[in-house]
């Protein structure tokens, strides 16, 4: 078993192994994690962990992403507006962020841009420093029975998803030649694409496998399409517009 102690940043999102997340940073406690990370050298990943909020157990408003801007918020502490316990507020399964660009700018705030590398397993939760961190477990891809053709199944489901929410007289997202060929990466991908909620995406974050993450994706693109269908007045979505998750 494979632990790591890191950083911990909680949003109102999920991550994925090899989705890219931009942040912009304001709140004090993730500033200092953020100048904390600007020490590692050179040479080293900035590694912190990404977990997302369990839908109904935040104890502050929230924007997307993360607590409300308040007057305050500098002097909140590290779990604050998490509740007593803030491992129970946060989802057991996440993804470890390697942040590529942690650019400051001239009010102290940062613009981070990360990507999803690891899955992990939350195991603990420690409020006592100046931002939260976690002792991880990372959790092994195991590609399950049949993935590659269930991978084959999800990108022809997925296609037709995408054509209808964007629209048959739209220019598809993704072309065939953007579409990979890895079932583990595309497991991923379809996951982070697909229009979701959280609970929908966390599932498919924590799925065993390779391949029951796919069918899973199976059976909702197959179901979101026949809605969509149904639906002629939806209006189109770019899936390949990753939004900026605020904290």
């Amino acid at each position: 078993m494979t632990t790591a102690r890191l950083p911990l940043f909680p949003l109102n999102a999920v991550l994925f192994p090899g989705l890219v997340l931009p942040l912009n940073v304001f709140e004090e406690r993730y500033r200092a994690m953020m100048r904390e990370l600007l020490k590692t050298a050179d040479d080293e990943p900035r590694r912190f962990a990404v977990v997302a909020i369990r839908d109904g157990r935040e104890t502050a408003p929230t924007d997307t992403g993360m607590p409300a801007v308040t007057h305050t918020r500098a002097e909140r502490g590290p779990a604050d507006g998490f509740g007593p316990d803030p491992v129970q507020t946060f989802h057991r399964v996440g993804c470890i962020a390697d942040a590529a660009k942690i650019r400051e700018r001239p009010d102290g705030s940062f613009e981070v841009l990360a990507t999803g590398t690891t899955r992990v397993k939350l195991l603990s939760v420690d409020a006592s420093g100046p931002y939260l961190t976690a002792e991880l477990e990372e959790l092994d891809e195991e590609p399950g029975e049949e993935a590659g053709a269930l991978a084959e199944g999800v990108l022809r489901a997925f296609r037709a998803y995408q054509k209808r929410l964007a629209g048959a007289s739209e220019r598809s997202l993704t072309t065939g030649a953007d579409l990979p060929d890895d079932p583990s990466v595309v497991s991923y991908l379809v996951a982070a694409a697909a229009v979701l909620d959280i609970p929908s995406k966390q599932r498919l974050l924590q799925a065993p496998d390779t391949a029951t993450r796919l069918r899973e994706e199976l059976t909702l693109l197959r179901s979101e399409t026949a809605v969509i269908r149904h639906l002629p007045s939806l209006p189109a979505v770019d899936l390949t517009r990753t939004p900026t998750h605020p904290n």
